[in-house]
Formats: C-alpha cells, structure tokens, sequence
C-alpha cells in the first residue's frame, strides 16, 4: 500500500511540474530573451556565450563553449518559475550590470573569477529571480544590455571543428558519456545526492548548473586545455584538491553559487593544457573522491 501511494503521489507531482510547464508562455520568454532555449525536462535553458571576446590563456584561445559560456535557465515552479544563471562579463561591465539586475529585483548569489592569468580578464556573475518568467527574461536582458554580451543571434557559422581527441577513451575514464559542442568535448556528472534550493529540487541538474561540468578543448597532439568545476560538499573540498595538484591540475578557484542550497555546495574551478588522457585521469581520481555518479 504504501509503495502505490508513494507511486501516486510521485505520478502526481510529476503531473503538477507538467501543467505548470504548460502554464509558462515560453514564447514570450523566447521573445524576451531573443532566443530558443535548450530544452531539458522541464527546464529551459538560454545561452548566451561571450562570442565577441578573444580570451587566451597559456597560449590557448579559449572557445566560449570551454569557459565563456553564459547561461541563464528557468524551472517552472509555484507562482512562476525558478530561474539561476551565471553571466560572463568583463570587470568593467560588473557593476553596470549589477545595477540593472538589482533595480529589477533580481538576486546576485556570486560574483567571481574562474580562471587565472586570462587576457582579458573574466568574470562570473551568479544571478537568480522567482516569479513571472517574462518579467525575470525581460530583465535579464536589459541588463546584459549594459554589457558587450551579443543580445542578437547570429546566423549558423560554419560547422564547429571536429574534436580531435580519443572521446571514447575519455567517456570510459570519465564514467559518463559527453558531448561535443563548439570543438569543446563536454561533460556533465551529477551527484548521488539530490540538491534543492528554496525546497525546490534543482533537475535536472546539468542545465541547472549543479553537476560537475568537465570541459576538453583540443589543444594538438592530443593535448587539451581542461576546465570546469567540482560541484563538492565541505568534506569533499581538500580531498579533490589534493587529487587535482597531485596531477598536475591547477586549482584556479574555490566559492559558492548560490545562497541557500542544500546541501551546502562548493564550487572548485581548475585548468590544465597537457595531455587528454593523462589529464582525464587526473580528473577520474578527483571525482573519486566525491558523491558523483559513474555508468
């Protein structure tokens, strides 16, 4: 009995999260945004990727789908939607943005770096809002306003280069399987544990920024510039840190992204330019040492 009443109770809060999805005009919020959002679940998500901005570091110029990658994603919730995003911006668009956001009543759960010694510097700003999702669209749009970020879609390039990397090798040492995007080989890798925030539970958790993002970008030779970050609990911090310098992989930065997850999350960046598979090793013994999971 009690396992059919757990199984109708699960039937109908999946039934609720649907017609609250339907309840969302998502071309209105398209519209706001000037957009179309990847769609995932119940989950929009829009990227808006820093394409005006030549970004190197340690010879390497950085593709905006390896670390240039704003995004901002909605979840229908009750009274509205969820929405959290990170925003790429440079240090003088932070304050001018920060402006707008504040004026039209959204949160900034972080601000930061992710990398270090990029020219030009970069930097991370966590945003979050609750309530009419055309209303939190339209203001984070007039706010990237006070930013170079591209607002206009630009027609389809050529196609991204090829990942030239052994991507099979990588996703058996990895745990999961990734995905190319932009010439960046990407990965998501969620935790054992669910995440909430605000006692909503933050799935899936790829597009809404709770799982571990690993990023390739191939570098020749089979070398790859790597970066991402650790999604960790407290306890998890100084063991994945070990982990990473034991293999040669930088620590470029440590700190929240949001305000009152559960449970308390840290957020650990990290880079490298060597060789993919002895970096994806270095990477594997990190997550060993985390909750994540492994198929």
């Amino acid at each position: 009995m009690r396992k059919t009443i757990s199984a109708l109770m699960a039937v109908g809060a999946c039934f609720i999260a649907t017609a609250r999805a339907q309840d969302v005009d998502w071309q209105k919020v398209d519209d706001a945004l000037g957009r179309k959002p990847a769609v995932t679940g119940d989950v929009h998500r829009y990227g808006f990727p820093r394409t005006d901005l030549t970004v190197t570091l340690d010879g390497v110029t950085i593709k905006p789908a390896l670390a240039l990658g704003g995004w901002v994603a909605f979840k229908p919730v009750h009274g509205g939607a969820m929405a959290m995003g990170d925003l790429v911006l440079l240090e003088s668009e932070i304050n001018p943005v920060m402006l707008k956001m504040i004026a039209n009543g959204l949160e900034i759960t972080a601000v930061h770096n992710h990398l270090l010694g990029a020219s030009p510097a970069t930097f991370y700003m966590h945003v979050a809002g609750h309530g009419d999702p055309v209303r939190i669209a339209a203001a984070i749009k007039e706010a990237l306003a006070e930013s170079k970020t591209p607002l206009s879609v630009p027609a389809p390039a050529a196609p991204p280069p090829a990942v030239d990397l052994d991507t099979a090798q990588l996703d058996q040492i990895i745990g999961v399987k990734g995905q190319a995007n932009g010439g960046v080989y990407q990965f998501n890798v969620p935790r054992r544990d669910p995440v909430t925030e605000q006692g909503m539970q933050l799935s899936p958790v790829g597009p809404m920024g709770v799982a571990t993002a690993i990023n390739f970008q191939p570098t020749g030779a089979g070398k790859a510039a790597i970066t991402g970050d650790f999604v960790l609990t407290g306890d998890e911090v100084n063991p994945v840190i070990r982990a990473l310098r034991s293999h040669d992989i930088a620590v470029t930065a440590l700190h929240s992204h949001m305000l009152d997850e559960q449970p308390r999350l840290f957020f650990m960046h990290f880079w490298a330019n060597d060789d993919a598979v002895k970096l994806a090793n270095g990477l594997r013994a990190a997550l060993d040492k985390t909750a994540s999971t492994k198929s």
